[in-house]
C-alpha cells in the first residue's frame, strides 16, 4: 500500500510545474491570461482543477490533474453529472449510464469508467486505493487467449472479414466481460465489501451492548443504545440506497444496454472502416470522389449495387447490435444479480440488528412496566394499610369526646378496646386483600 502511494502521488514541485505549464499555453488571441498566477492558490480556491487517478485498460496507472470543463469535453459528461462526484458535496449512491462513460458514486468510490480508462478522485482513503490495486492485479492478469481474441478481431475487423470474427469470437465465454464491465465490478464489490464491513463491526459491539443493557438498565446504556440505533439507521439508508440503485439498473434495459461502452466502440469503429470501404469501392469504380458526377453518365448497376450494399449492410448492422445488446444485459444483469444478493444480505443483517435492538427496547418496556405494576400494587397495599391504621384514630376521637360513661372506671376497658380495635382492622384489611387477588388486581 506505502509502494502505491508513493507511485500514484508524484512530488508536488513537478505537478506544480506541469499546471504552471498548462496554464500558461496562449490562447487564441496570443494572450497568456494566467501569467503570473499561483496555480496550487487557485486549486485551493476551487477553480475545478482536480488530481484524478487513471487506469486503463492495461493496468498501468497515472496522476493527471484537469479542471471540469477538460473531464466534460474527455468524457462527454454534462456539468451534473460530475457534482455527483464532488467530494465537497454528500451525495447519494449512484450509477448513471452515458453516451461515452460510466458515472459511478459508491460511497468513497467516485470514477469515471469509459471505454479505455477509469478517473478515479485522486484520494488516500484506504478503499480508494485498494480499488486501484484491485483493478490493476484484474486488469494485469488477463489471460493470453484474451489479448489474442481482442488483437485478432481487430486485424480481421480491419482487414473488412466481419462474418469470420462474429463466428469465431462472436460466442464468448459467459466469464468474459469488458474493460467498463470488469471496472464497474471492482467498484460494486469494494462498496459491498466497505458496507458488509461496517455492518459486521456494528453487529459486533450492539450484540454485547444489548445484552448488558438488558441485565442492566442504567442511563449510560441507554445512550449508548442509543448512539447505535443512530448509527443503524444512517447505515441501513446507504445499503438500502445501493440495493435500489442496482434493482433500478436491472429493472431497465435500456440503462443497461446504454452502460456497454465497448459495443459502441466497437460499432462505430465497424461503420467508419464500412465507410472506409464503401468509399475505396467508390474510387476503384473509375469515377473521382471529388469530381462531379452527373446521374444520366452514371451506370445504374453500380448505384443499384451500392444501393444493395448499404442496405445489406445497415441490417446487418442492427441485427448484430440487437443481439450484442441483448447479450451485454445478460451479462450486466448476471453481474447486477450478483452484487444485489450480497447487498441484500448485508441489508438483511441490519435489519435482524433492528429487529433485536426493537425486541430489547419492547422487553425493557415490559420490565418497566412490570416494576411500575409491581409500585402500584405496592401503593394499594400502603393505602389499605393506612385505611386500617386510621380505625385506631377514629376510635382515639370518639374515646376523647367531653363525655363521661362506666367503661372509664374500668381498668381494663383500654386492653379489651385495643384488642377489639386491632382484630376488627386486620379483618378489613384481609378483605380488602381478597377482594384485590378477587378482582386479579394482585398477583395470586
Amino acid at each position: 500500500m506505502a509502494d502505491l502511494k508513493e507511485r500514484l502521488l508524484p512530488p508536488k514541485p513537478a505537478s506544480a510545474i506541469n499546471l504552471r505549464e498548462s496554464s500558461f499555453r496562449p490562447s487564441a488571441s496570443g494572450r497568456q491570461p494566467f501569467q503570473g498566477v499561483d496555480v496550487v492558490g487557485l486549486k485551493k480556491r476551487g477553480q475545478g482543477i482536480r488530481s484524478w487517478i487513471r487506469v486503463d485498460s492495461s493496468g498501468n496507472s497515472q496522476i493527471i490533474e484537469v479542471d471540469k470543463f477538460t473531464m466534460m469535453r474527455r468524457c462527454d459528461l454534462p456539468a451534473r453529472d460530475l457534482r455527483l462526484l464532488d467530494p465537497l458535496f454528500v451525495y447519494p449512491s449512484t450509477i448513471l449510464g452515458r453516451e461515452k462513460a460510466i458515472v459511478v458514486n459508491l460511497e468513497q468510490i467516485r470514477c469515471i469508467i469509459t471505454a479505455d480508462e477509469v478517473l478515479i478522485l485522486n484520494s488516500l482513503d484506504s478503499y480508494v486505493l485498494q480499488y486501484v490495486v484491485e483493478l490493476q492485479r484484474r486488469l494485469t492478469t488477463t489471460g493470453v487467449a484474451e489479448v489474442w481474441q481482442s488483437d485478432n478481431a481487430e486485424l480481421s475487423r480491419r482487414r473488412g472479414s466481419r462474418n469470420f470474427v462474429d463466428n469465431v469470437f462472436g460466442n464468448t465465454s459467459p466469464d468474459y466481460l469488458p474493460f467498463e464491465f470488469r471496472a464497474l465490478e471492482v467498484a460494486l464489490e469494494a462498496a459491498c465489501t466497505f458496507l458488509d464491513s461496517q455492518a459486521a463491526e456494528l453487529e459486533i459491539e450492539a450484540y454485547p451492548l444489548l445484552d448488558e443493557l438488558t441485565s442492566k438498565i442504567s442511563t449510560l446504556n441507554l445512550e449508548r443504545v442509543r448512539r447505535l440505533k443512530s448509527r443503524l439507521v444512517a447505515l441501513t439508508r446507504r445499503v438500502q440506497k445501493v440495493r435500489d440503485e442496482i434493482e433500478q439498473l436491472m429493472d431497465d434495459d435500456g440503462d443497461m444496454a446504454e452502460m456497454y461502452l465497448t459495443e459502441k466502440k466497437s460499432r462505430m469503429e465497424t461503420s467508419f472502416y464500412g465507410d472506409q470501404s464503401l468509399m475505396g469501392y467508390k474510387s476503384t469504380d473509375g469515377a473521382s470522389i471529388s469530381a462531379p458526377v452527373s446521374p444520366v453518365s452514371s451506370p445504374p448497376e453500380s448505384r443499384r449495387l451500392e444501393k444493395t450494399l448499404s442496405i445489406a449492410r445497415s441490417r446487418h448492422e442492427s441485427m448484430r447490435s440487437s443481439d450484442s445488446n441483448t447479450e451485454s444485459i445478460e451479462e450486466l444483469e448476471m453481474l447486477l444479480e450478483a452484487y444485489f444478493v450480497v447487498i441484500d444480505s448485508t441489508l438483511n443483517k441490519l435489519t435482524s440488528l433492528k429487529e433485536y435492538i426493537d425486541d430489547t427496547e419492547d422487553f425493557i418496556n415490559i420490565q418497566l412496566d412490570n416494576v411500575r405494576n409491581q409500585l402500584i400494587q405496592f401503593e394499594l397495599l400502603l393505602t389499605t394499610a393506612t385505611f386500617v391504621v386510621a380505625i385506631f384514630g377514629v376510635v382515639a376521637g370518639i374515646f376523647g369526646m367531653n363525655f363521661t360513661i362506666p367503661m372509664f372506671d374500668n381498668p381494663a376497658a383500654f386492653k379489651w378496646v385495643l384488642i377489639v380495635t386491632g382484630v376488627t382492622g386486620v379483618i378489613i384489611f384481609c378483605a380488602f386483600v381478597c377482594f384485590f387477588k378477587y378482582r386479579r388486581l394482585m398477583p395470586l
